[in-house]
């Protein structure tokens, strides 16, 4: 029995990952801090054939992660998947910028990761065999208007993943970062700006189990858009801005 965890389970991409991979014939140890949106995927999986099984937690909270990563090996068995995907996004305008949306953002969205992400190098290294999935998001390639404080959270667990690449692969651990564009889940059902190239959670979820199972270091969809801003990477900063001015209406 393969067993995957899977955070932020409960609404979104991770939910549509759980179920994703349930289909493909993992056991999958939910996580998320509404107990009542990991009681309706359990019913979900049970339709599908598969088994998913629910652990309520707030990432936020270091020694809760630890405890659930506990239970989870403990009780069920070795986690041979660990998707990192609990996060959130607030619109970060300049006229009403606060040090809480900054700190926000980095607890949850990069502190948050950290603490499941220890406590599962900790398992997976007794056993010098793992993979660990982080989500970042297509925001971390470069800085866009109004996402600063995402943005930057995001970009701090991209620039994480490239530095633990090579430490965990010298201790059997694959690591893989995950760049979505615009997927649709209730949190974009929140965005009032156009969102180019916009997909449906469920082709996202597909995107994720096939890149996974490749083995590949990124996963960044959907394509055409990952390309166009990985090349904005390269533009230098005076034609970037005058692109990125656009983006701001008076």
């Amino acid at each position: 029995m393969a067993i995957a965890w899977v955070t932020g389970a409960g609404s979104g991409i991770g939910r549509a990952v759980s179920l994703e991979l349930v289909k493909r014939g993992w056991t999958v140890a939910a996580s998320s801090r509404t107990e009542s949106n990991l009681d309706s995927l359990v019913d979900e999986a049970k339709k599908l054939g598969g088994l998913v099984l629910p652990f309520a937690l707030d990432i936020t909270k270091p020694e809760q992660a630890h405890k659930t990563v506990e239970d989870i090996e403990k009780n069920i068995g070795p986690i041979a998947l660990s998707i990192l995907n609990a996060g959130t996004y607030r619109r970060c305008d300049v006229s009403d910028l606060s040090a809480k949306v900054f700190y926000d953002h980095m607890d949850l969205n990069f502190m948050g990761t950290i603490n499941c992400l220890l406590p599962t190098i900790e398992y997976m290294r007794a056993r010098n065999t793992g993979h660990i999935a982080v989500v970042s998001s297509l925001t971390a390639y470069r800085g866009i208007p109004f996402a600063s404080a995402y943005g930057a959270s995001k970009a701090a667990l991209t620039n994480m993943c490239e530095s633990l690449k090579p430490e965990l692969g010298h201790i059997g651990i694959d690591l893989t970062i995950i760049h979505p564009g615009f997927v649709k889940t209730p949190l974009t059902d929140k965005n009032e700006f156009f969102m180019p190239f916009l997909i449906e959670v469920e082709d996202a979820a597909r995107f994720i189990a096939d890149g996974l199972e490749r083995r590949q270091f990124e996963i960044a969809f959907p394509r055409r858009f990952a390309f166009l801003l990985k090349l904005t990477r390269i533009l230098p900063y005076r034609l970037y801005f005058s692109i990125t001015r656009r983006l701001i209406k008076d």
